[in-house]
């Protein structure tokens, strides 16, 4: 089995799609004006507009509801991505390390995702990342 892909839904796709591409320095593939990817080293995220929810099972996604999942980025210095998209984004922490040896920046997206930009900087955890 490979894992394919992270999917979001958003009521405001545009704003979205806009927000990741800002993140990721990546632009999106619109596969339809409902739905889009971006597509980087490590995984793909797809992100579908709230009627894509309908094609499957109305009512199964709902769109800035979801408080359980982080989104992680690895970068190679979160310091000046942070730099570079405060004022931007609403950031949830300011870098800091975390005891399993990343150090990291957490913000949220339009819908209220967390996201997670880190660099490992512990021998342990650049040993653990360099080989994913």
């Amino acid at each position: 089995m490979k894992f394919a892909s992270i999917r979001l839904i958003a009521a405001d796709i545009t704003s979205m799609v806009a927000f990741y591409e800002l993140v990721t320095r990546q632009s999106a593939e619109w596969l339809s004006p409902q739905f889009a990817e971006i597509v980087t080293p490590g995984a793909t995220l797809a992100i579908g507009s709230a009627e894509t929810v309908a094609l499957f099972m109305e009512g199964s996604a709902e769109p800035g509801v979801n408080r359980t999942a982080v989104l992680e980025f690895g970068v190679d210095d979160v310091d000046s991505e942070f730099t570079r998209l405060k004022g931007r984004v609403d950031v949830v922490i300011e870098p800091k390390l975390l005891p399993w040896g990343n150090r990291t920046v957490q913000f949220r997206d339009p819908e209220g995702t967390i996201i997670s930009l880190f660099t490992p900087v512990t021998e342990a955890a650049r040993a653990r990342f360099g080989s994913r």
